[in-house]
């Protein structure tokens, strides 16, 4: 068992996002048909190296589901024709929640997290009745990532610290 802290935040006004400027290289486009399996595939690519593991025991029904959602929004980044990470919206009343977001693990420490991170805010604050924008990392997350959010414009509305089964089997 480990001890992960987990931290809540949120951008309130959208005068308070401190954007990045776009990466030319960088091209993000919304998946408009719905597919699980991509959904499930991004998933996997992008949260493996930091231990996502809540839907990995999903069906492919739950993944097409979930994706399908109306309150659901998926777009990914390509960098020279390849995916080079994604990032999840869910509407939730009238909070839009950044649900999933990060790079593949080939374009980590290469300049696109914050143009990306600003491109997904935007995107999340012009998404009709969107009166905040939330996001939760945790301790497992990418060293970088708790920093980049704050660095946005993001502020912590609540922390909280649970015990993870690491699979080490140490107690």
């Amino acid at each position: 068992m480990a001890e992960v802290n987990i931290y809540y935040l949120e951008i309130a006004d959208r005068a308070q996002h401190q954007k990045t400027p776009p990466n030319p290289g960088l091209r993000v486009v919304e998946a408009e048909v719905a597919q699980g399996k991509v959904n499930r595939f991004l998933y996997d690519l992008i949260g493996e190296p930091w231990q996502w593991y809540e839907k990995r025991e999903w069906t492919i029904e739950q993944w097409e589901a979930y994706a399908g959602a109306d309150e659901v929004r998926t777009f990914i980044a390509y960098v020279k024709g390849s995916i080079a990470g994604y990032f999840e919206l869910r509407k939730i009343n009238n909070d839009t929640e950044l649900a999933y977001f990060g790079l593949s693990p080939s374009f980590v420490g290469q300049g696109f997290g914050s143009a990306f991170l600003s491109h997904a805010i935007d995107t999340a604050w012009d998404w009709p009745q969107t009166d905040r924008v939330i996001v939760n990392t945790c301790s497992l997350d990418h060293p970088s990532a708790l920093g980049n959010y704050k660095k946005r414009g993001f502020s912590v509305y609540e922390e909280k610290t649970i015990e993870y089964d690491d699979g080490s089997g140490q107690g």
